[in-house]
C-alpha cells in the first residue's frame, strides 16, 4: 500500500503539521486584534452612556442640545481619523506593522483614560468638555491607523485563500467589545440606582477599559513583524507613500465607497441603538440584551460569510449584499416604527447584524487586496478613516436629527438605504476579473 493512502503516517504527519501551523496562527491574531478590541470597547461604551456624558459634560437645559454635543463630541473624535491615517499609518508603513500597532495603543491608552478621569463641568466648568474633546481627538487619531493597521497585519500573515477568514476577526474582535460592554451595561443598571448611575456610575466601563491597558501592551509586546514588511529591501519615504496615495486616489475613492455600508451600519446597530432604544421607549435592559445577542449573531456569521468570500468572487458577494440592505432598510425601519416592541427591534437588530457580517467580511479583505503596496497600511487606514469620519462617526448625530425633525424613527431606514447605495455602487465598479485575480494573489 502507497504511503498516501488513507491512516498512513504520510498523511498523520500533513495533519500534524496543519493542527500546528493553525495554532501558531492563533496567536499573532489574538496579539494584533485585542488592542482593537479596547478601542472599540471604549467607543461602544461611550456611545451606550452618551445621555450620561452629556449631561455631566455638558449640561443644558434642553436635553436634545446636551445629547447632541455629546454625540458631536464623538463624531469630532473621527474627523481626527484620516491625520492618524496618514500619520501613523506613514510610520507604520516605513518602520513596520509592529511598532505601528504598539505606538497606535500608546495614544489610545492616553485617549481613553483622560475621558474615564475627567471631572465634571460642575467641578471644573469649561475644562471638562475641553479635555474631553481632546481625548476623543487622541482617540480618533490613534483609531486612524489601529484599524488599518490590524487588518494589514492579519492580511499579511493570511494565505492567499484565506485572506478574508484571517481579516475578518478585526470585525470579530470588534463585536467581543460589544458584548462586553452590554454585558457590563445591563450588571451596572440592575446593580446602581438611576441617580448613582447618572452621577458617576457610567464612569465604571471606562475605568475597567483602563485597567486591560497593560495587558494589551504585554500582548504586542512579543508581537513578531510580519514576513511580508520583514522581506522588503528598503522602507519607503513617506513621500513615495504620499506619491502612491495620490496615484492611486481612484482606489482609494473606491475604497471609501465601500466602507460607507459597513461603517453607517455599524455605528446605527451599536453606537446609537441604547439611544435608538431610548427613543421608542422600550427600556434599557431590553436594549443591552439585544445588543448583546446583535453582537454574538456577527461573530456567528463573520466566519461563515468570509469562508464564502473566499470561495466565491468578492465582487458578487459585495452586490448581493449590499442590494439586500438597500431594499430592506427603510421597509423595516418602517414596520418597526408602525409599532414598535422588543420582538420587532430583535428582529431588525439581528437582521442588519447579519448584513454588517455578512457584508463586512468581504470588503476588509477586498479593500486591503486593492490598496496600493507601497502604502498599504496608510492607504486602507485613510480611505476606512476618512468613510468612517464622514459617515460613521455623524451617524449617531445624524439619526437623532433626523427621527427628531421628522417625527419618524424609519428615517433611520433611509440613512441605511442611502449609505448601502453608495457601497452598491461601489462594489458595481470593481472590475471583477482583477478582484478574482487580487483574491488568489500573495501579498508583495
Amino acid at each position: 500500500m502507497k504511503d498516501t493512502a488513507i491512516g498512513s503516517p504520510a498523511l498523520a504527519l500533513e495533519a500534524s503539521a496543519s493542527a500546528e501551523k493553525s495554532k501558531e496562527a492563533v496567536k499573532p491574531i489574538i496579539q494584533v486584534v485585542a488592542g482593537n478590541a479596547l478601542e472599540i470597547y471604549d467607543f461602544m461604551i461611550y456611545g451606550y452612556y452618551a445621555r450620561y456624558i452629556a449631561q455631566t459634560f455638558f449640561p443644558s437645559d434642553n436635553e436634545y442640545v446636551s445629547l447632541m454635543m455629546s454625540l458631536m463630541t464623538f463624531a469630532f473624535g473621527f474627523l481626527a481619523r484620516p491625520v492618524g491615517a496618514i500619520v501613523l499609518g506613514s510610520y507604520t508603513d516605513r518602520h513596520g506593522r509592529r511598532k505601528g500597532l504598539i505606538l497606535a495603543l500608546s495614544l489610545m491608552s492616553v485617549g481613553i483614560i483622560s475621558v474615564a478621569c475627567t471631572p465634571s463641568y460642575a467641578s471644573i466648568g469649561i475644562a471638562a468638555p475641553i479635555i474631553v474633546l481632546l481625548g476623543r481627538l487622541l482617540q480618533g487619531f490613534s483609531a486612524g491607523a489601529e484599524l488599518g493597521g490590524v487588518v494589514v497585519y492579519l492580511a499579511e500573515i493570511a494565505p492567499p485563500k484565506k485572506r478574508a477568514f484571517y481579516t475578518c476577526w478585526q470585525a470579530g474582535s470588534q463585536q467581543l467589545s460589544v458584548m462586553a460592554a452590554s454585558l457590563v451595561g445591563l450588571i451596572l443598571l440592575y446593580w446602581l440606582a438611576p441617580n448613582e448611575l447618572h452621577a458617576w456610575g457610567w464612569r465604571i466601563p471606562l475605568l475597567l477599559g483602563c485597567t486591560v491597558i497593560p495587558v494589551m501592551f504585554w500582548l504586542r509586546s512579543s508581537l513578531e513583524e510580519t514576513s511580508v514588511f520583514a522581506a522588503k529591501k528598503k522602507a519607503p519615504k513617506v513621500s513615495e507613500i504620499c506619491t502612491s496615495l495620490v496615484t492611486g486616489w481612484r482606489t482609494i475613492a473606491l475604497c471609501m465607497g465601500m466602507v460607507a455600508m459597513a461603517t453607517v451600519t455599524s455605528q446605527t446597530i451599536t453606537t446609537y441603538a441604547p439611544t435608538f432604544i431610548k427613543s421608542l421607549n422600550l427600556g434599557e435592559s431590553a436594549g443591552f440584551i439585544i445588543l448583546f445577542f446583535g453582537g454574538l449573531s456577527v461573530l456567528f456569521w463573520l466566519p461563515i460569510m468570509a469562508t464564502v468570500a473566499d470561495r466565491f468572487n468578492r465582487r458578487t458577494v459585495l452586490i448581493v449584499v449590499t442590494l439586500l440592505a438597500a431594499i430592506t432598510a427603510y421597509p423595516t425601519m418602517l414596520w418597526l416604527s408602525s409599532g414598535p416592541t422588543i420582538f420587532k427591534f430583535a428582529v431588525v437588530e439581528l437582521w442588519f447584524s447579519f448584513i454588517y457580517a455578512a457584508y463586512s467580511a468581504v470588503q476588509v479583505a477586498t479593500m486591503v487586496e486593492l490598496v496600493p503596496p507601497n502604502a498599504r497600511t496608510s492607504g486602507y487606514a485613510f480611505a476606512q478613516a476618512v468613510a468612517a469620519a464622514v459617515l460613521g462617526g455623524f451617524t449617531p448625530a445624524i439619526l437623532t436629527w433626523l427621527t427628531h425633525t421628522f417625527h419618524s424613527s424609519a428615517m433611520v431606514g433611509v440613512w441605511l438605504a442611502v449609505n448601502a447605495a453608495i457601497s452598491l455602487i461601489a462594489a458595481l465598479a470593481l472590475d471583477q476579473k482583477k478582484t478574482a485575480e487580487r483574491q488568489t494573489d500573495e501579498l508583495q
